[in-house]
Order: structure tokens, then sequence, then C-alpha cells
């Protein structure tokens, strides 16, 4: 991999008119401006269907696509939605994802259109999706889901879909894989490469469970019989209980891996690399009783380690594969990420608590590794260091030669500090490009509410000096 830098920044915090980022235009801008910017990546979350608190790190598909990014006008260009009929859907604020909004109104709509498809183009949706089991698999599972009152499947008593729901859900993963590749085709031919992510654990009502069962640690109901989370440590004294269900990896190493095997070709269909999320769950993971009152009861168990590794660098074939190496880490996760090859993940506000030999403080970076000011799930860096005790911030500002500076300067001297490093690959969210506070920060973990939520609007992007990160990756050479 060569020197290179990237942004990291979800399709539904794009700007747009329509109540969340979609496929659309402003996507195209966005990667026009990160090609005027100099960089080459553009990190994304997964693009699964949400949960019930907008997350998209649970799903009920790890392949089905999120058809709130399904672009309104595009449907419009091919005669399937009305300009007088997506008017009335137009946002009223350009700031935040409205979800309460799209919950209600998207899916009826999206249903128009679907509805307005040809005879022949229907037969283009089916011959697709014969190449695609694992979305039909999906749009089957949310069509029987509604047949039986959104209750969880294992719950159903009624085996038979609508055929009109049917297709409605065909046509979804339809547009939205035709949409999202033609984005992809576009940012490529730009020179920009994008990055997918990809949850380690898949949710117990989920098409992936119901038509895999044997492959996950279920009971004679289909409920899980043990579920992931984390042990207690400094954050949480109790532990972290996901409530997943596991994997039972003995019987997914018996047939070679097949639904790893699909989901990594699949993932790497729709993104030119990606970031596994949790990579120390396949050296050992947490597993806990399903009748657990907390993550304290649970154990470490061996995870499927070096085999399940050959697949995915087999499947990957020189891609990239970033591997989310935070956490509880042990001597055998660290030998397991090297035998991979893969690179790991520095993220700099981890680097400044008191340890000058944290791997996360920049002038500890290798070079095989995927360096971020901060992540998804962490603080904005301008956030970061308003929020640090003044002991922290000094020690940072005096890293990264910004001691006399105003603290929006200073967040870009990290930037710098980042850049100059080791690290192959160095990723800033946009809230970071901008330099922006913690009332832009997308995600607080242990936390329900206002999550997820973050967008930009096309004047703040404006506002941001392409030719500024462009002498920068010049400087460093970022190409």
């Amino acid at each position: 991999m060569n020197r290179s830098c990237g942004v990291l920044m979800h399709i539904s915090s794009l700007p747009g008119d329509y109540s969340i980022g979609t496929f659309g235009k402003e996507a195209r801008a966005f990667v026009d401006f990160l090609t005027e910017c100099g960089f080459s990546w553009w990190q994304v979350l997964p693009f699964c269907m949400t949960d019930e608190y907008n997350s998209p790190y649970k799903s009920y598909s790890a392949f089905g696509g999120n058809p709130y990014f399904i672009d309104l006008p595009t449907l419009c260009r091919k005669g399937l939605l009305t300009e007088e009929e997506i008017a009335q859907y137009r946002q009223e604020s350009p700031y935040l994802c409205e979800f309460d909004r799209l919950a209600k109104e998207r899916l009826p709509l999206l249903a128009l259109a679907a509805s307005r498809v040809r005879e022949d183009k229907k037969q283009r949706i089916a011959d697709f999706l014969s190449e695609q089991p694992e979305l039909a698999k999906a749009a089957e599972f949310l069509a029987l889901r509604k047949a039986n009152g959104d209750l969880p499947w294992q719950e159903w008593t009624v085996s038979e879909a609508d055929p009109e729901e049917l297709f409605f859900w065909q046509f979804i993963e339809y547009e939205f894989y035709h949409q999202w590749m033609s984005l992809k085709e576009y940012a490529n031919s730009r020179g920009i490469h994008i990055i997918g992510d990809i949850p380690i654990y898949v949710a117990t009502d989920s098409a992936d469970v119901w038509a895999n069962r044997e492959e996950f640690q279920l009971d004679a109901k289909g409920y899980p019989s043990s579920v992931a989370g984390c042990p207690p440590d400094y954050f949480s004294e109790d532990g972290q209980l996901w409530g997943n269900p596991l994997y039972r990896w003995s019987a997914m190493k018996k047939n070679g891996f097949s639904w790893w095997r699909r989901r990594m070709e699949y993932m790497l269909t729709l993104f030119d690399g990606v970031r596994i999320d949790h990579f120390r769950g396949l050296e050992s993971y947490w597993s806990i009783p399903a009748t657990a009152a907390s993550a304290k009861e649970g154990k470490w168990v061996k995870g499927p380690g070096k085999a399940l590794v050959n697949m995915i660098r087999e499947v990957a074939d020189g891609r990239l594969i970033i591997a989310e190496d935070l956490g509880d880490i042990t001597p055998e996760v660290i030998d397991l990420l090297k035998y991979s090859k893969f690179p790991g993940m520095r993220v700099l506000q981890f680097g400044f608590m008191d340890d000058k030999n944290s791997p996360h403080r920049p002038h500890n970076y290798i070079k095989n590794c995927v360096a971020y000011t901060g992540t998804h799930d962490n603080n904005t860096l301008l956030g970061y260091v308003w929020e640090s005790d003044p002991v922290t911030r000094r020690r940072v500002f005096n890293y990264c030669n910004a001691e006399d500076a105003e603290w929006s300067h200073g967040c870009e001297m990290i930037l710098k500090t980042v850049m100059a490093s080791h690290a192959d690959l160095a990723i800033f969210p946009i809230q970071d490009i901008l330099v922006y506070g913690s009332d832009t920060r997308m995600n607080t973990p242990g936390t329900a509410t206002n999550n997820w939520r973050y967008r930009i609007t096309e004047d703040q992007l404006r506002s941001a000096d392409p030719m500024k990160f462009k002498r920068l990756c010049e400087l460093y050479a970022r190409d």
C-alpha cells in the first residue's frame, strides 16, 4: 500500500434535500472534493439497514442495503417517481438525519416507485437476484417478517410472503446495488477507493441467522444459547453485553467458512477494501450465557484464528483489509495480526493518557497500519481537545508543536502530525477536516439517543480549502 490519505464519512452524513445522505449527485460532489484534496480513500460505515437506535452495526441482514440511501431524484429520472411527488418529502433541517420522518415516510414512497416497474425490468431484477442469493434471502426474510406482523423469525407462523411485498424488497436490493455501483465506478474513475465496514457479529433476528441456523450457537427454539460482548475493563465494570448470537465456528470450519466467504466476496464487490470490526474476536471471543445478567459472567473462548484469516486473505487477493485491533489486546491477538499481514488501527486520541510507549502515539506508528485522529465512536478532535483535562491537552499540543496555538489551529497541527507519521494510510473523520466540535459527534457508545444523525451541508463542505490538504499530501508524500 502506498502512503495515502482519506476521509471517514458515512453515506448518511452527506448533504442532500431529503432527510439523509444518499447515492445521488451530492455523493459525486463529495468524491470530487476528495480528489481536489489529494486524498485517495473514502471510508464508510456498514451499508446494511439500521436497528431501532439507527445503528448500522445491528441489522436484519449483513448483505442487504439500507433503503434510505436510494436517491429519490434518480428514481425520478427513471420515471418511477415524479418531481411533484418527492417535493413533499423535502427535509426540514439539513444538519441532521431525520430518522423519525424517514421511518414513517420513506418505505411507502419507495413502494410507490416499485409499483411502477415495467414487466421487462422485473425480469432484470429477477435475473440479478438469481446471481445474488444472499440478497434474495434478505428480501425473502423482510417480506416474511412483514407477513408475520414484524415478529422475530422464531415466532413466525406464516410461511408464505405476499408477492407484492416480496417484489418490493427485491426492487430495493436491486436499486440499492446498482445506484451504489454507479457511484463506486465514478469514485474509482476519479482515483478514489472506498473502504467498507464489516461488523463481526450479526443480529439474532436476521436473514443471516434465519437461513444458516446450524452455523450459530442457538437453542432448540432458535434463540442464542450464548451471546457476544466484552469483559469488564477500565471503562465498564460490568463489561458490555452486546447480545449477538455467537458463531458455531466448528460447523463453519467444516464447510470452509462458506458463509464468511460469501460475505467477504460480496463486500469486496461493493468496496475496494474493508475494515473488519472487533478483529480480536477471531483469536478469542467473550462468550456470555444467554441468561446472564451482565457480561461479568462470560469467559474467553478460542476463535477460528489462522484458518479464517487464511480464507479472508485468499478472497482479498491483495486488496486492503483493515483489522480493528482495539480494546483488550493480548500477545495472541498481536501474533494473529502479524500472521495476517493486515494493517491494524492507531487512534491518536488513545495515545496521550500517560504512556509515551503507547502504540497510538504517532512516533510509535509502524508502517503497516492505518492512523486515525478518531473513529466514528470517538469524540471529534476539537471536542476531544476541548474536553480533555489541562494536562492532557498541553501534552497533545506540545507533542504536535502547537503549545501556543489557538485551538482550531492546534487541531490542524495534530492532523499534520498524523500525516507526517510512518503510517501507510491516514484517515480523518470529516468533522476533523472541518475542525468541528463534539456537537457533531457521530456516536457515543453506551448511549441510545442522538447518535448516527450527523450531516454536513454543501456550504460547510465548500468552507474547507482543498488546496491546503493537497499541499499536505504532497509535503508528506501521500498520493
